[in-house]
């Protein structure tokens, strides 16, 4: 993947926009696609099976855009279906919610 390749960023709405926001301000010299699923919102009602479907369904249209890397930027999705994102596709993924969960298993103290 060229590394002037952009990132792609989705989630299941617009919410993710604050990811992009962030992205924007830690990686200034990133282009990034968005992609807010706004026909299906939201997916937090919707089954495990469908809503791996649909993540796999949008991170597969950012891959066909040519991104060097995929952000899950929707709660539901990063809960259920970052595995099978990561198995379909031969591209980084990333998801939000396991960076807080390492982080809180890192700063708790046990015993």
């Amino acid at each position: 993947m060229k590394s002037d390749a952009p990132l792609g960023v989705f989630d299941s709405g617009l919410g993710g926009l604050t990811v992009v926001r962030a992205l924007r301000r830690a990686l200034p010299q990133e282009n990034i696609i968005y992609l807010g699923d706004t026909a299906r919102v939201p997916y937090g009602t919707r089954g495990p099976e469908t809503v791996i479907r649909y993540a796999l369904a949008c991170a597969r249209h950012l891959r066909d855009r040519g991104v060097k890397a995929i952000v899950i930027a929707c709660n539901t999705v990063s809960a259920v279906a970052p595995e099978h994102v990561r198995a379909a596709l031969d591209l980084p993924v990333l998801s939000v919610i396991e960076p807080g969960a390492r982080a809180a298993v890192s700063a708790t103290v046990v015993g």
